[in-house]
């Protein structure tokens, strides 16, 4: 079975697996208790916080452990949003994000926050100047994702992290669940304030992820209950969990140029048989060679969206499982609402295109044989549900 589904969650590495089942064994203390087990729990925490800022630039004291991107972000957006909002009520954010961000801004509307979200292009990026556009006196915060999860657009975080910078009311929190590991990410050049990961995206566990929260930035606690996390996030730490998602994020940083650079060209050998094949229409941008090292990336190395108009997705999807073939359709938080792709839409894709959206996503198994047997169950599919084409 080839798996296609890496955005969805990623298969952990081998590695990791032995690290979470030794740290499980052997440390199984709460790192809050004072006895030695405690101690040495403790220890390894800290020293997965160490190794995660180090991969960063950044100091340790400013990474906190959560459970998944999805708290991440609400941590980042409601706690920035509730601390800061005597500055002002006006928040920013874009029609393409991920639901734990879309669906925290219209809580936080409903709580009597303004907010402003931007429009994107035909190919789902948003432009900066909307962004400086959008800007008002009450602005505290500006939300964008680094890379879309369900077409791969990169979106200008750097030019908008720029444009923020003289702006010291105003704090930029980045989602970079899909982008760690594939992309460069640079937090203080960038002049990025908040930034989640999730582990199970790269290989780890799932269950743990990471807010980075910059120095002199105070957040307002979703939770109560102990001091972990600095209070900012209380409740035991999975220690064995935590430590394994370090040693994954190593990993995938650490491999990421040259991840990068074969993603690129397995993506451009999928696109080359996409155009081919007049059913299958391509969403998003097409590759460019200056994309190749991650330098000025349009669209990410790891994701193709593709449509299939007059063809339900769960058809195509099934179909290709049939064939031994994992993709997905939206992300893997809606896919099942059967209704049109928000992200699709946003990008003026509606109708048949927006409704029949597939993504598929690579990972650090595949190679041009693992395309070439994609490709091949690809067209097998369209050959075999061309007759039942719906005709409008």
């Amino acid at each position: 079975m080839l798996y296609f589904d890496h955005c969805a969650s990623a298969p952990p590495r081998e590695e990791v697996i032995r690290t979470m089942a030794e740290v499980m064994a052997k440390h199984y203390a709460n790192p809050s208790s004072l006895h030695r087990g405690g101690v040495e729990a403790r220890k390894l925490l800290e020293r997965a916080r160490q190794l995660i800022a180090g991969l960063f630039q950044t100091d340790a004291a400013e990474w906190f452990f959560t459970t998944g991107g999805t708290e991440g972000n609400n941590a980042a957006i409601i706690g920035a949003a509730h601390q800061y909002r005597s500055r002002g009520n006006h928040l920013i954010t874009t029609e393409v994000e991920h639901s734990s961000v879309y669906e925290t801004f219209t809580r936080l509307e409903l709580e009597g926050f303004r907010v402003t979200r931007l429009p994107v292009g035909r190919n789902g990026h948003v432009d900066p100047a909307a962004v400086s556009d959008a800007l008002t006196d009450d602005t505290i915060l500006v939300s964008m994702m680094h890379v879309n999860n369900e077409m791969g657009a990169v979106q200008p975080v750097a030019e908008v992290g720029r444009l923020l910078s003289e702006r010291h009311t105003t704090l930029f929190h980045v989602d970079g669940v899909q982008s760690v590991g594939k992309l460069p990410i640079k937090l203080r050049e960038w002049g990025i304030d908040l930034f989640t990961a999730s582990a199970h995206k790269i290989g780890g566990p799932r269950g743990v992820g990471l807010l980075y929260k910059r120095s002199g930035i105070e957040l307002q606690a979703l939770l109560t209950g102990g001091g972990q996390e600095e209070g900012l996030r209380p409740g035991t730490e999975n220690t064995a969990a935590i430590v394994a998602a370090a040693k994954a994020f190593r990993l995938a940083v650490e491999g990421q140029d040259a991840r990068c650079h074969k993603m690129y060209k397995l993506r451009e050998k999928l696109l080359q048989f996409i155009a081919k094949m007049p059913e299958l229409q391509l969403n998003g941008a097409v590759y460019s060679e200056a994309e190749a090292a991650g330098q000025n990336a349009v669209m990410a190395p790891h994701i193709v969206n593709i449509s299939y108009p007059g063809m339900k997705p769960e058809i195509i999807i099934h179909t290709l499982e049939e064939l031994q073939v994992l993709v997905s359709t939206k992300s893997a938080c809606s896919s099942k609402e059967d209704k049109p792709s928000r992200v699709l839409t946003a990008m003026g894709l509606g109708g048949e295109r927006a409704a029949t959206g597939i993504r598929i996503s690579f990972g650090d198994e595949h190679d041009e044989r693992s395309i070439e047997s994609l490709c091949q169950a690809l067209q097998t599919a369209v050959r075999k549900l061309k007759p039942l084409e719906r005709k409008g």
